[in-house]
């Protein structure tokens, strides 16, 4: 196949991935005879030399860098029409053989890469275990509605039909389309808060001490904090590239506007100054860096960010493939590093490939009375993560 047609095949699965509706009803039906399709042709022809191993470690380019290879079915099937003849909404994925039902897959930007992750000698200090950057402020308009909300009463969930529940997706920056953008048109992420409080609590670590949340998570906290402690470090915000704000020649992460968190910088921590930081960890979570973002800038970005992330001193990076929904994005994380602070030989790869398929298999999103609504079955809630580096160590 030519990369066009790869590339093609690859963005029209990705179109249940990224709906553009506002609705669980809104949802495509994820394409499984396309993907079985894929499969045929990048995995089965070769299944003799890599079916018995329980992890596949791959290096992917181009389009195929956008599509998780976890989503790909290992047999064919033809599903029913979502929620016809079933007892929930999108619970007949479950049925479907993902390739995450046998494998564990982490990405790997070269064979060369993995070899130079391997030789790291194991850690044998004692580090605390996480630290994290979430929900930055871009705006003083940010930071007044971010006090009104702090101070609202709750709201009150009002019972919908399944086809009409709102789809609580990650805000993605929405910049293709302006001549000039700076830090105060980034969307805020307030729902990050909530999933780095989840991850906290399932390290047993008190998140008022090890989170740095709103105008907290600013280019002098990070700069400031000896990061080499961490064995988990979390930047929960955007992940730009060259171009996409005014004057932005390199990838960065989005931080708090200086102005607004009255410190030095620009709001940015870019590419050369991640650089310069010195880690020991064993994760860096980037955990609204959408890496499908704008037709790819997104993995652009991850790519760019990742390289530096590895060269500053982690082992692995888990980077999201799409906006993620909020709910669904903080059980699995929440899952993944309960998983992995139970058992400490439990291979990175292996525990988010188990938290995927809890997801599938768990009873999905719930209302306020505990009731199961729809599932979380759809690759759109359970695949958006994945490891690029070193997924082997625990």
């Amino acid at each position: 196949m030519s990369a066009g047609e790869i590339e093609t095949k690859v963005q029209s699965l990705r179109t249940a991935l990224e709906p553009q509706g506002t609705r669980i009803s809104d949802i495509p039906q994820f394409d499984l005879q396309a993907a079985y399709g894929l499969y045929e042709l990048l995995l089965k022809p070769i299944e003799s030399g890599w079916k018995a191993a329980k992890s596949l470690i791959v290096v992917t380019n181009g389009a195929l860098g956008l599509l998780p290879l976890s989503v790909l079915p290992t047999q064919a099937l033809q599903l029913k029409q979502p929620g016809a003849g079933q007892e929930l909404w999108f619970a007949g994925y479950r049925d479907v053989r993902w390739l995450a039902r046998s494998h564990a897959v982490t990405l790997m930007p070269s064979a060369a890469a993995l070899k130079t992750l391997r030789q790291i000698p194991p850690d044998s200090s004692r580090r605390e275990s996480m630290i994290g950057f979430g929900d930055p402020v871009f705006s003083r308009a940010q930071l007044t509605e971010a006090e009104q909300q702090a101070s609202a009463p709750p709201l009150q969930v009002t019972e919908v039909p399944t086809r009409g529940i709102q789809l609580r997706r990650r805000s993605t920056p929405q910049l293709e389309k302006l001549n000039s953008a700076d830090l105060a048109l980034l969307p805020r992420l307030p729902d990050t808060a909530e999933e780095l409080k989840s991850i906290a609590l399932a390290l047993e670590v008190d998140p008022a001490k090890v989170l740095n949340l709103g105008i907290k998570a600013n280019e002098a906290t990070v700069k400031s904090a000896d990061l080499s402690r961490y064995r988990i470090i979390v930047f929960a915000t955007h992940g730009l590239v060259p171009g996409e704000l005014n004057g932005l020649t390199q990838p960065a992460l989005a931080l708090s506007a200086p102005d607004v968190a009255e410190v030095e910088g620009d709001g940015l921590l870019t590419m050369e100054e991640i650089l310069a930081l010195r880690l020991n960890a064993d994760w860096v979570v980037l955990s609204a860096c959408n890496t499908g973002a704008a037709a790819g800038a997104g993995a652009e970005a991850a790519s760019g960010l990742g390289r530096a992330f590895f060269y500053a001193g982690t082992r692995a990076i888990l980077v999201t493939n799409w906006a993620v929904d909020s709910d669904a994005a903080r059980e699995l994380t929440t899952d993944l590093f309960r998983r992995q602070a139970l058992n400490a030989t439990l291979a990175r790869a292996e525990a988010l490939r188990q938290s995927m398929l809890a997801l599938i298999d768990g009873p999905g999103f719930k209302d306020e009375r505990g009731r199961s609504l729809f599932s979380y079955a759809h690759p759109l809630f359970w695949a958006p993560y994945t490891i690029i580096g070193d997924g082997g160590g625990n």
